[in-house]
């Protein structure tokens, strides 16, 4: 078995969190925090990229940008895309990424950038 060495895949990861991002300010997100989760044990991904949208249509369009925005850059494809119905809260899974778009309500409720305490978070600033 072969694996890639380390610093292949956090710039991997990298370039993936930076598509990620532009997919999300390309259809206008919001409020975009990354939170990394690199040093905190037993989490389900390294990194979680939030953001909020005004309207289930702007949400889904995100979440559409997204995923062609890595696509093109880095030919990947999130495993798994929930929560593309109602629209309130879409969840792409890229392994080590996870994604989250919000409607506002839904982003105050569920608090994701405060689950983890020890997560260093970093704010995008809106383009406008």
């Amino acid at each position: 078995m072969h694996f890639k060495p380390l610093t292949n895949r956090m710039e991997e990861t990298e370039k993936l969190i930076k598509e990620i991002i532009e997919g999300i300010q390309d259809k206008k997100g919001k409020q975009i925090v990354i939170a990394d989760l690199t040093e905190i044990d037993d989490t389900i991904c390294r990194y979680f990229v939030i953001c909020q949208g005004n309207s289930p249509m702007q949400v889904s369009a995100i979440a559409e940008s997204v995923k062609e925005f890595t696509l093109k850059g880095s030919h990947e494809k999130p495993s798994a895309i929930d929560g593309l119905r109602n629209a309130e809260w879409v969840a792409m899974d890229y392994a080590q990424v996870l994604v989250h778009i919000f409607l506002p309500d839904a982003r105050q409720f569920y608090d994701l950038e405060h689950l983890w305490a020890d997560a260093r978070l970093t704010h995008i600033p809106d383009l406008d």
